[in-house]
């Protein structure tokens, strides 16, 4: 085909990174982070609106005289260079700073602003700083219209996008390709090519605004994330007809559709295509293939064409060989993974965090802890610095193996190497305690999580709350139902489950019907949780499954209604906790012997009769296994 205009669609959003800020550290004394990570949106709306209005009336007197003010033009400057950095959370202490000391932020500090909160995806805030726009009396630009745009279309709002899209042209801004290639994206990110389509005819009827390859290139993705690989097709014909030429970047969206579907004999084929219409396949066509055969397990046809790829003149990257040696170790192919090692020395790659990770991942699925932690020592000795991932590997190592002090000391040693613990490792951590019944340590361990910072989510409390089941400790996996909605966590229908079997397991079905009955008068109780609950067989086991899945944090959700009947029903119960405890620990002697099973832990069996019915079948049914 010739020529073509290269174009390569750029992602609006960028990871977080917990690097150290570029600010001095008296700075950031001086002014709390506006919109903290860790901050509910409707706080960081609120937050926004109050430092946009925090000047004190002995404001910057070049503000104030509506002047060029350096200093809002450096910070602004700075704003800019966090972004850039990747340090969109920093932004906002930046412009806190500014509003605090009296200084008025342009529209182009506002504009950089809504570029951070798009980054961080804190899109409830936006809606606050509009009006703090409007209220400081100043006209949005086409920059800032094509900002507001994007901001909506990468939350998905694609209704609001158009509401300020039409905005944008009442106040006499002409819209440009870049708006309508963020529109089309909005609607591609909600599923909706269709509709990104009737906005490429609508680009016709405006003047001197012509769709890019980029337009076409986004499009085509959209289709592709809906597996409809043909309707990807007629946008590239459509995209030939107007003059342009498919690029690499179609290419590699078509490949990855293809590869992504399992077919991955496809996906080399477009280099075929590639060659001849002179466009040069890269290291991400390459990628594709390689990761696409991987995947399927087709590890001969994934060596072959890393072979073959000196002929196209490309050369192997890290993230080709990372997945070559997760492709050996999802098949166990130990010797392939050498043969990988092999090659990475010929190709003067060396591993890193990522490559470590993926074998240790390897090792400690398997059990292999003593192996897990010598690749560890391998990795820091290379002098990688371990990241979240790697400690996370070694935490969920030790919990499957049943050694939770190990998996503790990790908290200590990411501390020591920079590392911030996150609600996922603590999380972990506790579960491992929990699993081997020792809930003064699992509680220790969520009492340090609190004093960091990290706020538990919705996993954490239901891991306290199966613990305490597996320890006989009702009342207790019903008192974090207070702590949960001190902490804005709404319970969910698998959380009233894990209270119910908590007392049924002591033998208690009248405290089971008590709480359930009580849930139900909560007016903040979602009561389609409860529907059926009464009749639902306790052997249901739901422990296993939050034992096993500590993958995701929650949702944290502010009640605004505050502490209700929920909390009445626990002080109700706390009230009791003397006489339940006592009657339980009366009831276990009487009723229940604990015996340890093989994996070292702890499980609870009825004496004698189940001791001779269930023998070895019961310790091995009991046994709760993380992961």
């Amino acid at each position: 085909m010739g020529e073509f205009v290269k174009g390569r669609p750029n992602s609006a959003i960028i990871g977080k990174h917990r690097d150290k800020p570029v600010m001095s550290k008296s700075q950031l004394q001086a002014s709390t982070t506006m919109v903290e990570p860790h901050l509910h949106e409707k706080d960081q709306a609120h937050r926004v609106s109050a430092s946009g209005s925090s000047r004190v009336e002995s404001g910057c007197l070049v503000c104030i005289g509506n002047n060029s003010c350096q200093t809002v033009r450096s910070r602004t400057k700075l704003m800019n260079i966090l972004i850039e950095r990747r340090k969109p959370q920093e932004v906002h202490s930046i412009f806190k700073a500014l509003t605090d000391e009296g200084h008025k932020p342009t529209l182009v500090t506002y504009t950089t602003l809504l570029a951070a909160l798009t980054l961080q995806k804190h899109f409830k805030s936006i809606p606050a700083l509009l009006s703090k726009v409007e209220e400081n009396g100043l006209k949005p630009d086409s920059i800032f219209f094509n900002a507001v745009i994007n901001a909506f279309s990468e939350s998905g709002k694609v209704k609001e996008a158009m509401k300020m899209f039409k905005k944008m042209k009442e106040s006499g801004c002409k819209p440009t390709t870049s708006t309508f290639n963020t529109l089309i994206k909005g609607f591609g990110i909600v599923g909706k090519p269709e509709e990104s389509l009737k906005l490429l005819e609508l680009m016709s009827l405006e003047e001197n605004v012509k769709p890019n390859d980029r337009t076409y290139n986004i499009i085509i993705r959209a289709w592709c994330n809906k597996n409809k690989i043909e309707e990807a097709w007629n946008v590239v014909y459509k995209m030939v007809d107007s003059g342009m030429k498919p690029d690499v970047v179609t290419y590699n969206t078509l490949a990855r559709a293809y590869a992504q579907n399992g077919d991955t004999d496809e996906a080399e084929e477009m280099i075929f295509h590639m060659l001849n219409n002179k466009v040069a396949p890269n290291q991400r066509t390459c990628g594709i293939v390689v990761n696409g055969y991987c995947k399927e397990g087709n590890m001969e046809d994934a060596l072959r064409f890393v072979n073959k790829m000196k002929n196209l003149g490309v050369k192997p990257n890290l993230v080709i060989f990372n997945s070559l040696i997760k492709g050996f170790l999802d098949i166990t192919d130990t010797d392939g993974v050498d043969e990988v090692l092999g090659l990475m020395d010929e190709f003067r790659i060396k591993p890193d965090v990522i490559t470590f990770s993926t074998i240790m991942n390897s090792w400690s699925s398997a059990g292999l802890m003593d192996k897990c932690k010598e690749i560890f020592d391998d990795m820091v000795k290379a002098g990688i610095e371990p990241d979240i991932h790697t400690f996370s590997i070694l935490a969920k190592g030790y919990v499957r193996a049943s050694q939770p002090e190990k998996a503790g000391s990790l908290l200590r040693q990411m501390t020591l190497s920079g590392v911030h613990p996150n609600v996922v490792i603590f999380t972990t951590v506790i579960s491992g305690w929990c699993s081997a019944g020792k809930m003064e340590c699992a509680q220790r361990v969520y009492d340090k999580m609190i004093e960091n910072g990290i706020s538990p989510n919705l996993k954490t409390f239901e891991t306290l709350m199966w613990g305490y089941g597996e320890a006989k400790q009702p009342w207790k996996a019903e008192e974090m139902l207070l702590m949960m909605e001190e902490n804005g966590v709404l319970p969910e229908d698998s959380t009233i489950q894990l209270v119910v079997d908590a007392w049924r397991s002591v033998g208690l079905s009248s405290e089971a019907k008590r709480f359930l009955n009580n849930t139900e008068e909560d007016p903040n109780t979602n009561h389609d949780i409860l529907k059926n609950r009464m009749g639902v067989d306790s052997k249901e086991n739901l422990g296993a499954s939050y034992s096993s899945s500590l993958e995701v944090p929650g949702s944290i959700i502010t009640n605004p209604k505050g502490p209700t009947i929920l909390k009445k029903r626990i002080e109700m119960v706390m009230k009791k906790d003397v006489f339940l405890a006592e009657s339980s620990r009366v009831t276990s002697k009487a009723m229940f012997g604990e015996r340890q099973c093989r994996f070292g832990v702890k499980m609870v069996l009825l004496n004698k009769q189940f001791q001779v019915q269930g023998g070895i079948h019961g310790c091995l049914g009991t046994c709760k296994l993380v992961f």
